[in-house]
């Protein structure tokens, strides 16, 4: 095959894959955390586990992220990468809020035993807008503190 050849499966791959990406697997997602959206209202929100689970997603990770990663910097155990700064790095941090499919594992075995299906709809409602919330923050920083690419 020569480089003017593509073969029609990466070319299928390559065209489906922002579908796939940006639609596809978020709607598969939503489909599969199991939230009635029956009875919500934004008080839900408000909720000690939904509430607890949206703080923790979106400033626990990153104060954890930052906060580890600039300790193990300052005691030598590990250096930016190149052409990386913090706040690059901070960015990254907010985007670690995202990890709604660990979320859900962990919140399906905390209420397991002893749990209600309430508290269950209520960890899926703070995983998903925490979730959210952070993917959502994540792109709007890193957007803006990137370098942007000149078109060539």
């Amino acid at each position: 095959m020569t480089d003017n050849e593509r073969s029609l499966s990466k070319t299928l791959e390559h065209d489906l894959h922002g579908t796939v990406s940006f639609l596809i697997i978020p709607i598969f997602a939503f489909a599969n955390a199991g939230i009635p959206l029956t009875g919500l209202s934004f008080n839900s929100l408000l909720e000690p586990i939904p509430l607890g689970i949206i703080l923790g997603l979106f400033f626990g990770k990153q104060i954890g992220v930052m906060l580890f990663s600039f300790i193990a910097v300052k005691l030598g155990i590990a250096s930016l990468p190149d052409n990386v700064n913090w706040k690059q790095l901070y960015g990254v941090a907010f985007l670690c809020g995202v990890g709604f499919t660990m979320s859900l594992f962990i919140g399906s075995l905390a209420f397991e035993q002893g749990g209600t299906e309430a508290n269950l709809m209520n960890d899926r409602l703070g995983i998903l807008v925490g979730s959210t919330i952070s993917a959502i923050a994540g792109y709007l920083y890193l957007n803006k503190v990137l370098p942007k690419n000149e078109a060539k």
